[in-house]
């Protein structure tokens, strides 16, 4: 029987003592499949992406790779394990002062892709959310849908067999937002992972799974 590509166990997540984001959420997401994770503002599903993409740490609980606990794991084996992610967060997490395109190809650094190499792939990935007019502008410049788009495109880049979205149509247009859903969708029919926090109908068709957040708890269907 395969693994589950992601498993949380009693995942509980607390800030300032007495605040808890999250309460034993417990869930499964079985490898190749699209999980969808619903709930009203102040739920909890970014922090549960969070601590699933490695950002964030869980106060009490389990998270679990393909049966690897790695919960604990050190930063560094933290950082190793988020590259081989496509994670896109509601702040973007782009660095000032570098363009769109070496944003996007900023994890591969590590890996040693020659610059040029690097280049090629970046235009690549912004061809596919339609950005590559602006591969060369420097972040700062950028609006918000465009940040949203680099973003994206960096998720994409190195294809990875995980991808954790939170949100990630929530600024673009309607022409826009189908793009990038396609984009997603071609990644999901390789064989990809999906996990994805949205509101965005077209979401809903392409889910195999739909995870329910309520006050921080998971929600289970009577």
């Amino acid at each position: 029987m395969k693994l589950p590509r992601i498993e949380t166990r009693c995942l509980h997540k607390s800030y300032q003592h007495d605040i808890r984001a999250l309460d034993d959420v417990s869930l499964i997401v079985p490898d190749g499949s699209f999980a969808l994770i619903l709930g009203a503002s102040g739920s909890g599903k970014t922090t549960l992406l969070s601590i699933m993409s490695l950002i964030d740490r869980p106060t009490d609980g389990s998270l679990l790779y393909a049966g690897e606990d790695v919960t604990k794991l050190s930063d560094a084996g933290r950082s190793r394990l988020r590259r081989r992610i496509g994670i896109v967060t509601q702040d973007f997490a782009l660095i000032s002062g570098l363009s769109v395109w070496e944003n996007v190809t900023y994890p591969q650094i590590p890996g040693g892709m020659a610059r040029s190499e690097r280049k090629r792939h970046a235009e690549v990935a912004l061809e596919r959310v339609g950005l590559t007019h602006r591969m060369n502008a420097r972040a700062q410049e950028l609006s918000g849908g465009e940040r949203q788009r680099t973003a994206i495109a960096r998720a994409l880049v190195g294809k990875p067999e995980v991808f954790i979205l939170d949100e990630p149509t929530s600024n673009l247009d309607d022409v826009t937002g189908q793009r990038v859903t396609e984009a997603i969708r071609e990644e999901y029919s390789r064989g990809a992972t999906i996990v994805v926090a949205s509101h965005d109908s077209r979401f809903e068709k392409l889910a195999t799974e739909a995870i329910e957040l309520v006050n921080g708890r998971r929600r289970i269907a009577a």
